[in-house]
C-alpha cells in the first residue's frame, strides 16, 4: 500500500495511491497517518477496507493539490552517516566500524515537492538522496535483525539536505547542519514493507537542474536496513512513526572538485525505485 497525505500545510488529508496510479482521499475512513495509526494495525485495516472496492472514495487530482509528507510529523528523525563506503571516501572520512548516528530536528520535516529554503547565512547547502525507514511498532533492545523486520511499517524517499559549514566547521555538531526548516523533504508515499521485497536492492538517483549528481543502490550500504533498526534499538526506544534516514551514496556537492553547492533557483529531483519521485526548487529563508 502507498500511503499519502494531500493538502496545504497543517491541513493534510490521508490518501492512498492505487496500483492503477489513481490517488483516493480516505479521510472519511481514517483521521490521520501517524504513529497511532501504524501501531494500531491501520495499514492492514485500511487494506481490508479497500479490498471491497475503492469506488466510494473521491479521486484526488494531484495537479491541483499539494502533496504533503506521507505521515504526520515524526517524534524522532534519526539519520545514519557515512553508510556508503564510496560516500565516506569522497568525504575524506574513514569507513565506520559501527553506524554513525545523528538527529535531524522534526521541524525540518516537509513535503516531497516543497520549496527547500537555503538558510540566511548559508554558503554550503548540499543534497543527499536517502532511503527512509518508518517504524510501525515500539522497539527496544530487539534481539536480532528478524525482530527488526517485524517493526518496520514501510519505506520512503528522504532528502537529507545539509549545510556543510554548519555541520562540519562550527563544532562540529552535525545536527546544526541538518535541521533547518525544509531540510527533510519526505515522500511522496510511504510504501508498506510488504510491497518492498528487498530494501537492499533499490536504485537511487538525484539530479540538480537536470544533471545527475547521485546514482547508486541500497545494495552498497555498509549497514543494511534491518541492522540499522536492530542497532538503534540497543540505544534508544524506537516509537511508531519515527523516521530513519539510512545514508546517501556518493555524488554530494561537498565531494566534488571543486565543491558545488545549491543556490536559489536550483531544482533538485530525486527518485528511488518503487518509492516515487521528489522535486524541490530552492528558495531563500
Amino acid at each position: 500500500m502507498k500511503l499519502m497525505r494531500v493538502g496545504e500545510v497543517g491541513s493534510e488529508r490521508p490518501a492512498v495511491r492505487l496500483d492503477d496510479g489513481r490517488v483516493i482521499d480516505v479521510s472519511s475512513e481514517i483521521k490521520a497517518i501517524d504513529g497511532a495509526f501504524l501501531a494500531g494495525g491501520g495499514i492492514e485495516k485500511l487494506r481490508a477496507r479497500l479490498a471491497g472496492g475503492a469506488g466510494a472514495f473521491p479521486v484526488v487530482d494531484l495537479a491541483k493539490v499539494r502533496v504533503g509528507a506521507p505521515l504526520a510529523r515524526p517524534g524522532n528523525i534519526i539519520a545514519i552517516g557515512l553508510n556508503y563506503a564510496d560516500h565516506a571516501r569522497e568525504a575524506g572520512m574513514e569507513i565506520p566500524k559501527e553506524p554513525i548516528v545523528f538527529i535531524k530536528a522534526p521541524s525540518s520535516y516537509c513535503g516531497p515537492n516543497d520549496t527547500v529554503l537555503i538558510p540566511r547565512t548559508s554558503q554550503k547547502t548540499d543534497w543527499e538522496v536517502e532511503l527512509g525507514i518508518v517504524i510501525g511498532k515500539p522497539a527496544s533492545y530487539l534481539a536480532n535483525e528478524a525482530a527488526a523486520k517485524a517493526v518496520i511499517a514501510g519505506y520512503c524517499i528522504v532528502n537529507d539536505v545539509s549545510e556543510r559549514a554548519f555541520q562540519i566547521e562550527r563544532g562540529p555538531t552535525w545536527i546544526k547542519g541538518k535541521s533547518a526548516r525544509t531540510f527533510c523533504p519526505t515522500g511522496p508515499w510511504l510504501v508498506s514493507a510488504d510491497e518492498v521485497p528487498d530494501p537492499q536492492a533499490l536504485d537511487m538517483s538525484l539530479s540538480v537542474n537536470g544533471q545527475i549528481m547521485q546514482r547508486g543502490s541500497t545494495k552498497t550500504m555498509i549497514f543494511g536496513c534491518l541492522h540499522v533498526v536492530w542497532y538503534l534499538s540497543q540505544f534508544m526506544d524506537l516509537e511508531p512513526g519515527d523516521l530513519i534516514a539510512t545514508g546517501t551514496p556518493p555524488g554530494v556537492g561537498m565531494g566534488m572538485k571543486p565543491p558545488r553547492y545549491l543556490k536559489v533557483g536550483d531544482v533538485m529531483e530525486l527518485e528511488i525505485s518503487g518509492l516515487g519521485k521528489q522535486r524541490q526548487p530552492l528558495g531563500q529563508a
